[in-house]
């Protein structure tokens, strides 16, 4: 039997014990409240939406990085901009009148989303009325299928485009003219920065009849890792900083356009 080398046997462990304190905090309690504590200019909110079932099975797929990822971006909103911004995230249901009051919207692992009619129907009148969404971590030809499928339902009549390095989105804060795939923290262990087949990053969104932004989509990315394990030294800078001001342009996109 052939040993493998000791350099091996140490970055295996190492990355298996990563993957356990991953899985251990995609485990965590789920949230029991989706109340703002506090009065700000801006919440951050997730979309709680019907799914297929978890690859984890430990919790639902719109929790994924509940809620390190966006206390840590908050922080950052905070630090690198003006806006009164929360210090914790909150979640709603489409179907929540509440979602109205608020101009940003987060969806993560969209690949397994599996969205109701009434569902569809609640989030195309919130897009059209002025709200905006983020969608994030999916990739690959199978879960850009599963996206698909519902978001045909919210919009069966608007064309999923790529959005142009020259769009406003790009430009509000932060002038973003190359392209960057932001990786999860998987490449941290496999030094890939793609999942699946996910190879190229790609920026897509479905525009209004007057040419605003309605949806964003980061396709073969994972902005949300970027947020949370802002701290990990391993985890690259570049990926991290990047990630932040995509964010901030988008936050700033919906609240002014």
């Amino acid at each position: 039997m052939i040993q493998a080398p000791s350099f091996a046997r140490a970055r295996l462990v190492a990355a298996l014990a990563l993957l356990t304190a991953a899985l251990a905090a995609s485990g965590s309690s789920q949230p029991d409240s989706s109340a703002p504590v506090e009065h700000a200019e801006f919440h951050f909110v997730r979309l709680a939406y019907t799914a297929s079932e978890s690859y984890f099975q430990r919790r639902e797929r719109w929790l994924t990085d509940w809620p390190d990822a966006e206390r840590y971006l908050l922080g950052g909103l905070r630090r690198l901009t003006r806006i009164n911004t929360a210090s914790e995230g909150i979640f709603m249901s489409a179907l929540d009148d509440r979602l109205f009051d608020y101009p940003w919207l987060y969806a993560v692992e969209v690949g397994g989303w599996e969205l109701s009619e009434a569902e569809a129907a609640r989030l195309r009148d919130y897009l059209l009325r002025g709200g905006f969404l983020m969608v994030d971590d999916f990739h690959g030809s199978r879960e850009w299928a599963g996206f698909v499928d519902s978001m045909r339902r919210v919009f069966p009549d608007r064309a999923i485009v790529d959005v142009p390095i020259d769009d406003p989105i790009f430009h509000v804060a932060y002038d973003l003219n190359e392209r960057v795939q932001i990786p999860g923290i998987q490449f941290v262990y496999t030094g890939l920065p793609y999942e699946q087949d996910g190879f190229e990053p790609q920026w897509r969104g479905i525009y209004d009849d007057h040419g605003r932004l309605m949806v964003i989509i980061n396709f073969n990315m994972d902005l949300g890792d970027a947020w949370e394990h802002a701290d990990v030294p391993e985890y690259a800078l570049q990926y991290t900083t990047r990630a932040y001001q995509y964010a901030i342009n988008y936050i700033l996109y919906a609240m002014t356009h």
